[in-house]
């Protein structure tokens, strides 16, 4: 499988270049020439398979060609091995025909860790055969930079940068990165908001000469292996289910939305998925006036969704239009100039054909956290309740099954799910061990001039 920019770059990269590059030469996204397609019969044939079958089905259509396929099998098995539910991804029924799929069984409790797991093993087998290092920054609303330390501190082939909006995500996150004694990780704890770190993210690989002196590599979603790698789930689910079910996301930089969208092409049979936002809702917006424009970042409730763009919404774009890299490349740069652009009619009509949308404030987050302990007893982290408010809002009269994305461990979130239902939630032991250790970080402006000659600096 050969992937290829989304803004016409003609040359093509394989998986494993476009996994070592994360974006692509001329900043746009990879993406695959085509998409794979599924066996027929192919639900039936996995509906009791460990998750870990899924996972490799999924990584052998779009990188199988650049691993054998004993060490693919390898890499997924050691992937999803720290995962503490026999069913890595199992889903929790609600009420009938309402389930969580809970994605956060994982090392840091949060649904980064099924791409970022995959991606430091992938990374070493692919630095090791070429003999090369890189490092690797990273720009985070949370759990990404958490996920990333777990799954990237220590090892002899990287040194991992992370920037995180300074007080703009919980405790937990926090301390999940900032506690690392890992020599290779450098925390930085930047005065903005998280789409200032992402800002400085793409200046730094829009510098040509800056990202071949320090070997830059990407491990945020722009990275097409982090798509990939969360699209399992959405195949598992389905195979688990036997019917055709509608998904509502908590959705931030759209990565794992998209991942829904891959399975979709792939030939999982879906409902609507709906993108479930809080009060940083430029891509409900998007679709209801066919107008994205940016907007000042909210702070709430939920910290991982609070963005105004979405990275991976380029993605998604790219299809709309047909994969015209040049009518793209024309409006993206228009958002960076004016910071809005105009979706084309027919671009709109097929992104309203495969999702809903909806937003959800703070108070309507903390009612739906309530809500779901009184009637249940099961607590839920402010993701994803917003997940569930927009899945009762939006998909009140689908018929199958209802799923919502169950994105982090309510503990990592534990004022806000207290205030909510009065009682606070149980810490997993690690995650109780990280909240008392010292922490390591340096605070710095939203300066890219300055956060590079701290990279050169450490590397």
């Amino acid at each position: 499988m050969d992937y290829i920019s989304t803004r016409g770059d003609e040359t093509r990269a394989s998986f494993v270049d476009a996994l070592l590059a994360g974006l692509a030469p001329d900043g746009g996204l990879y993406m695959p020439v085509s998409w794979p397609q599924l066996s027929a019969g192919w639900q039936a044939d996995l509906k009791d398979a460990p998750y870990t079958e899924f996972a490799y089905r999924v990584a052998q259509a779009f990188a199988g060609e650049s691993f054998i396929e004993d060490e693919l099998r390898e890499l997924v098995a050691t992937t999803y091995a720290p995962f503490d539910h026999k069913d890595v991804a199992p889903l929790r029924e609600l009420e009938p025909n309402l389930y969580l799929l809970e994605l956060f069984h994982g090392p840091t409790f949060a649904f980064k860790d099924f791409a970022m797991q995959m991606l430091g093993h992938l990374f070493d087998a692919a630095l090791k055969a070429r003999g090369e290092r890189r490092t690797i920054v990273v720009a985070t609303s949370g759990d990404t930079g958490a996920a990333a330390v777990e799954a990237l501190g220590g090892r002899e082939t990287l040194d991992l940068f992370v920037m995180h909006p300074e007080g703009r995500i919980s405790d937990a996150q926090r301390r999940q990165m900032t506690t690392s004694t890992a020599s290779n990780v450098h925390n930085i704890a930047v005065k903005g908001t998280f789409d200032d770190c992402q800002r400085i993210l793409k200046s730094l690989f829009a510098d040509d000469a800056f990202r071949t002196k320090i070997s830059l590599g990407a491990v945020n979603s722009i990275n097409w292996a982090r798509i990939m790698a969360q699209t399992s789930y959405f195949l598992s689910t389905a195979a688990r289910l036997g019917a055709p079910a509608a998904y509502s996301v908590p959705t931030g930089n759209f990565g794992d939305i998209f991942a829904g969208f891959v399975a979709k092409r792939m030939g999982v049979a879906m409902g609507p998925m709906v993108i479930a936002t809080n009060a940083n809702d430029i891509l409900h917006r998007t679709l209801a006036t066919g107008i994205y424009k940016v907007e000042g970042a909210s702070a709430t409730l939920s910290p991982a969704m609070d963005i105004q763009v979405a990275s991976n919404f380029e993605r998604l774009l790219f299809e709309a239009l047909d994969r015209d890299a040049g009518t793209l490349k024309s409006m993206m740069d228009g958002l960076t100039t004016t910071g809005e652009m105009k979706i084309p009619d027919a671009a709109l009509a097929m992104m309203c054909e495969t999702f809903l949308s909806d937003h959800v404030s703070d108070a309507e987050t903390s009612d739906e956290i309530a809500k779901t302990f009184e009637a249940t007893g099961i607590m839920v982290d402010p993701h994803t309740a917003v997940g569930l408010r927009a899945a009762r809002q939006q998909l009140a009269d689908y018929n199958g099954p209802r799923v919502v994305l169950s994105t982090a461990h309510p503990a990592k979130f534990a004022d806000t799910v207290e205030a909510a239902t009065g009682k606070a939630p149980d810490l997993p032991p690690h995650l109780a061990k990280v909240m008392k250790l010292p922490e390591s970080f340096d605070q710095m402006a939203a300066d890219a001039s300055a956060i590079k000659d701290y990279i050169e600096a450490r590397i």
